[in-house]
């Protein structure tokens, strides 16, 4: 699959701003916030993971990215576009008030995690900056 030259990313995790990771987004700017119903998160310790499974409404953030960026959030991801069940997440766009944006899915097993169906995955540490 080709990559726009600009894109819409929806980011449930470390990506948010206060995260451990926000960083890659200094750059781009921030949408707005929502909840997808179309996506579970589980508890993986350090980060999150996100299944396409019903929720009750997970807190994600949208941010306009540029092409460099995204190839960057791929890299972070372990996404692999030739092999996309090969790396840690793969990416699928999803609907969003702000239109289509690309949302990463971990591609790990989930027995025994923690799952979340509503609400965030707190920052860590430390939660005050969340």
């Amino acid at each position: 699959m080709t990559e726009p030259s600009d894109a819409l990313v929806a980011v449930y995790g470390t990506l948010k701003q206060g995260g451990a990771n926000h960083h890659w987004l200094a750059a781009s700017p921030r949408l707005g916030r929502c909840q997808l119903k179309a996506i579970t998160l589980y508890d993986l310790g350090p980060y999150p993971g996100a299944k396409c499974e019903p929720s009750q409404g997970v807190d994600v953030e949208i941010y306009r990215v540029s092409r460099a960026t995204f190839r960057q959030l791929d890299r972070l991801e372990d996404y692999r576009p030739n092999q996309p069940d090969a790396g840690e997440y793969d990416r699928q766009q999803l609907e969003t008030p702000f239109g289509l944006a690309w949302v990463y899915l971990y591609n790990g097993p989930v027995t025994g995690v923690t799952a979340i169906r509503h609400g965030g995955w707190p920052c860590r540490p430390p939660p005050a900056s969340c």
